[in-house]
């Protein structure tokens, strides 16, 4: 679910949380203003949002880029003489609405919280993709289709898909659920359950939308193997070692967070 203005996720938090404990905050130390976040500031990052919302789903927790301009002064300069404020920039999902949250990590407050209006979404995370894979063995139409198939349904996996954005001016979150055969392979994805289209809203977190077109025999597990431990010649031959030598070292240097 693509987005033009919302950065996307590198850091895929729990859903839902509902923390109500008080977190004890290690004093903020880093060597770079462009040091990702700390461990500590993850902790105060969530500490502070729960402050405001005790139900909230994070999407993306990061550091805030100081302007190119702040860090040029602070390299030129003393870096004691020059003080960057250090900012964590987060996307989460409250009530239903995206919002983009600026912290002042020193000051320990929120800057800013605005709702995002745009187009896209935050990104999928683990936590809410693990539950809408699991919607389709609960719902009786599909249970009935697998029935109709002469599947097993517990030999049945589910793996979602986003549907992407084409201009419309409002949209859910959704994401298309794919269904394969697990029996008799690791290679699911060789033994699509075919014929069917199923639709999940993340917001719900229910199908909205659901379609048996037709009846497609799902492809046999022969000749699907693929790990190289269960290969034979000439698919699995052992290959020759290879060994890299640098007498003189690395040709790089690696300080903190900075690689030269």
């Amino acid at each position: 679910m693509a987005s033009t203005t919302i950065k996307f996720a590198l850091f895929s938090a729990l859903t839902l949380l509902s923390l109500q404990a008080v977190v004890s905050v290690i004093p903020l130390h880093f060597q770079h203003p462009l040091d990702p976040l700390t461990k500590q500031e993850y902790t105060l990052v969530q500490k502070i949002v729960l402050r405001k919302y005790p139900k909230v789903a994070f999407h993306y927790i990061g550091l805030d880029d100081p302007e190119k301009d702040a860090i040029l002064k602070w390299e030129s300069f003393k870096p004691s003489a020059i003080t960057i404020p250090r900012k964590a920039f987060i996307i989460a999902i409250i009530n239903g609405q995206s919002h983009e949250i600026l912290i002042n990590l020193r000051l320990k407050s929120i800057v800013s919280d605005t709702v995002y209006k745009g187009n896209g979404f935050p990104t999928l995370s683990v936590d809410e993709q693990a539950i809408a894979i699991e919607l389709p063995k609960k719902y009786p139409p599909f249970i009935a289709s697998v029935q109709k198939r002469g599947l097993n349904l517990s030999e049945v996996v589910c793996s979602s898909f986003t549907l992407g954005w084409f201009g419309e001016k409002e949209s859910r979150r959704t994401v298309r659920l794919d269904c394969f055969m697990k029996e008799s392979t690791v290679n699911i994805y060789v033994r699509p359950i075919s014929g069917i289209t199923i639709v999940a809203d993340l917001g719900l977190m229910e199908i909205v939308e659901y379609h048996d077109r037709e009846i497609e025999v799902v492809p046999t597990a022969e000749n699907t193997e693929y790990q190289l431990s269960k290969q034979s010649p000439p698919f699995g031959p052992k290959q020759h070692s290879l060994a890299s030598h640098q007498p003189h070292g690395p040709g790089f240097q690696i300080n903190g967070h900075s690689v030269r």
